[in-house]
């Protein structure tokens, strides 16, 4: 483990798309934050077949979530465990774990707003006897604000330039922007890899189109598109932020025509997610002079390709920054871990909606 000075952390996520578990480990030392070292861990085939399934906007089983709760708490303690062997890591020298859980369900509108992550933190601490924070979107909810996102605290910590306007581009499953300027804004812009990934799921047999070999098969849909782009979401001011709950098959199939060529249909999604980004960057952050792209849509080489053709500015994977792009979402969260037990804010009010400032997250001591 390379020397230096501060406390070291470590993040753990497995993120809307549930392909796997990224795990990160941060130090956080004398006002610099230094990835160390990143994994991501498969997850199991039931065990992942089940979240998607739970995450699904339909449905109570109440006897599922909790054995998932169970499961995955136990699956990332075992694999954030697994990792500090591998790195020669002691319990003692790990101060605490940040644990995002999965995201089973996001509601942040309406008269019961909540949002719902699993993975028994309870557990992870068990396991690894490490001090294990979690829960961290609810006391933000609690304020009045979405949960959400609450990356871009962190983006802004590792990649603002007082010289150049950053937007920040994470395409997870939901795509979101970090708009890297004072005050620090942010929000959902819409559909990231997730309809992508469940579509080629469906036709293909396949968890993800690489590279979008299959959606640079087909042509785009104008059509689709405009039906698409109709969606009220992408209307709506921030804060505001979406998930899987809004944006999955059935609400696709609302807007589908008969007879459509499902490769026709992955290349209009294609579209939609990086016209919606662009879009949104476009109106709300007029003025960007790079566009920074993280998340596994970075991976998807005719993705980046459209991007770079419809914005305003450069667009660059987060890689050339000198971060690991699959470690960036793992690594927030064990950033966010060091601001709870130093008691400093970590949401951005401007971002959220919340009511001002909020510590973030519960404490599990081992």
């Amino acid at each position: 483990m390379p020397p230096g000075d501060g406390p070291l952390y470590l993040g753990a996520i497995t993120g809307t798309s549930v392909d796997g578990l990224d795990i990160a480990l941060l130090r956080v030392g004398c006002g610099k934050l230094s990835l160390l070292a990143q994994d991501t861990v498969a997850l199991p085939a039931t065990l992942r077949g089940t979240l998607i399934d739970l995450g699904q906007a339909e449905g109570d089983r109440l006897d599922a979530l909790g054995a998932a709760d169970t499961a995955l708490g136990r699956f990332i303690g075992e694999a954030v465990k697994g990792f500090m062997q591998q790195h020669g890591l002691t319990a003692a020298q790990v101060r605490a774990i940040g644990s995002h859980g999965q995201t089973v369900r996001h509601r942040p509108t309406g008269k019961h707003r909540f949002s719902m992550q699993i993975g028994d933190p309870n557990i992870i601490a068990e396991v690894t006897g490490v001090t294990t924070v979690a829960d961290f979107r609810r006391r933000d909810l609690a304020a009045g604000g979405e949960g959400a996102p609450l990356a871009p605290g962190f983006h802004a910590a590792i990649l603002s330039d007082a010289d150049e306007l950053r937007t920040v581009l994470n395409i997870g499953g939901i795509s979101n922007i970090s708009v890297l300027r004072q005050p620090l804004t942010g929000f959902d812009t819409g559909p990231g890899n997730a309809l992508l990934d469940d579509w080629c799921r469906r036709h293909r047999g396949q968890g993800y189109d690489e590279n979008g070999a299959w959606a640079a098969t087909g042509s785009l849909d104008e059509q689709l598109l405009q039906a698409l782009s109709e969606d009220p979401y992408l209307a709506r001011p921030p804060p505001k932020s979406t998930g899987k709950e809004h944006y999955n098959l059935k609400w696709l199939a609302k807007r589908l025509r008969p007879n459509l060529k499902p490769e026709d249909v992955q290349r209009t999604l294609l579209e939609f997610t990086a016209v919606s980004a662009v879009q949104a960057i476009q109106h709300w952050a007029p003025g960007t002079g790079r566009i920074i792209v993280c998340g596994g849509g970075r991976l998807n080489a005719f993705l980046m390709r459209r991007l770079a053709e419809l914005a305003d500015a450069p667009v660059e994977a987060i890689d050339r920054q000198g971060w690991d792009g699959d470690a960036i979402e793992a690594a927030a969260f064990a950033w966010l871990a060091h601001q709870r037990l130093t008691g400093t804010p970590a949401n951005a009010p401007e971002v959220t909606g919340a009511q001002g400032p909020r510590v973030l997250g519960a404490v599990y001591v081992p």
